[in-house]
């Protein structure tokens, strides 16, 4: 069982949670202890992994991942108006190869997905996003998968799996389970333009940082479409993370990040959230503890909604363009915003309607000045269905 691979949470750990307040989360959260063993799944909402391994690097880590010194960081928080059980599986160290580690990842992550239970995976290197990936294989027939990323993590051709190339990996890799992938955060001066070329090719999304930062609202329809988040904390600036040797001077900040971890918790869609990539300082571990805390927010608010015209909770609007009429959607309780696709591969009946698109009130207000919007033309084009 691959569950025997993980280790106990540290003992370090154990003692910092004994002198907590009782509305923190350390007292409010089940842990893998070599006394009491690994917690029981059932009610769980989310699982916290570590992940260890780092021998994949792109530029080789001078030391181990401190999951530890991010757990105290965490732990010290106070925990919201929460109806979220929370369990700390522990972590998965290294195994003989790195293919091993891999195998020890899917396999937990998947029995997790099984469960109805969110792994939150801190991950050394973003290649983890890999297996994590894989272990959907048999769950989910295709996945959206959204990286935080200031780097698409194409890589060259002829490159092993890396973290600056594992997506490469996700796309040729069979099965291929992958529908769609989005960036947000991508900084072009870190991308090739055979990158930016091939991203358009295959009608993937990409945002640039600006774009993002200047309306952080922008990741939400983004973000309610994935089904696995692979956050890269190289896609928050330097100052952010006390980092100013291996991090950019660009990226984001600590507020716009944590906005859209909160973004991602609220998606009913994400089943699987990983940030990678951090180094160990305070100042880091702080962050990292915080964008988790966001996650678990925006997961207590949650609303499961499905528009239909039916419906007396939406507002129907019918916007006629040059070539197609679009149909959007508004929820009353949200104020969220839907566009309807129709595929290009089926005919739309009753029993096979046309597939809803999260997007903004913006891209409404753009049709109705006849420019479709940019991620309806990509679905279509897709044939999202």
């Amino acid at each position: 069982m691959a569950f025997d691979f993980l280790v106990p949470v540290e003992d370090k750990v154990l003692a910092h949670c004994e002198l907590l307040p009782p509305q923190s989360i350390g007292k409010n959260i089940y842990m893998h202890t070599s006394r009491k063993g690994l917690p029981v799944l059932a009610n769980a909402s989310v699982a916290l992994i570590g992940v260890r391994e780092s021998r994949n690097a792109f530029e080789k880590k001078p030391e181990k991942l401190d999951v530890a010194a991010i757990r105290l960081q965490l732990y010290r928080l106070m925990v919201g108006n929460w109806n979220t059980n929370i369990i700390d599986m522990g972590d998965i160290e290294e195994g003989e190869t790195v293919e091993d580690t891999y195998f020890v990842v899917k396999e937990i992550v998947a029995g997790l997905l099984e469960e109805k239970v969110i792994p939150i995976i801190i991950g050394a290197t973003q290649d983890i996003t890999y297996p994590v990936y894989r272990a959907f294989d048999g769950i989910v027939d295709m996945i959206n998968i959204v990286a935080v990323d200031s780097r698409f993590d194409f890589g060259m051709d002829d490159e092993l799996i890396s973290s600056h190339s594992y997506m490469s990996k996700i796309i040729t890799d069979k099965p291929n389970n992958l529908f769609n992938f989005s960036n947000l955060g991508y900084q072009s001066y870190f991308n090739a333009q055979e990158e930016i070329d091939l991203m358009e090719r295959l009608f993937f999304d990409a945002y640039r940082l600006g774009e993002v930062a200047h309306d952080i609202s922008l990741s939400e329809p983004v973000l309610r479409n994935a089904d696995m988040v692979s956050l890269d904390a190289r896609a928050i600036k330097a100052s952010e993370v006390g980092l100013p040797n291996s991090f950019s001077p660009n990226g984001f900040d600590g507020r716009e990040i944590c906005a859209i971890a909160r973004y991602a918790g609220i998606s009913e869609k994400v089943t699987a959230f990983g940030i990678y990539e951090m180094e160990n300082t305070v100042q880091s571990s702080q962050l990292m503890a915080q964008i988790i805390w966001y996650f678990m927010e925006g997961l207590n608010y949650r609303v499961s909604e499905r528009p239909s015209s039916d419906s007396s909770d939406f507002t129907k609007y019918t916007v006629p363009a040059d070539s197609e009429q679009l149909t959007f959607f508004k929820s009353h309780l949200t104020g969220r915003w839907w566009v309807e696709v129709p595929s290009i591969l089926t005919s739309h009946t009753k029993s096979n309607p046309p597939a809803l698109l999260p997007c903004t009130e913006k891209d409404y207000l753009d049709a109705c000045d006849q420019n479709i919007p940019e991620r309806w033309f990509k679905a279509y084009k897709k044939g999202f269905n």
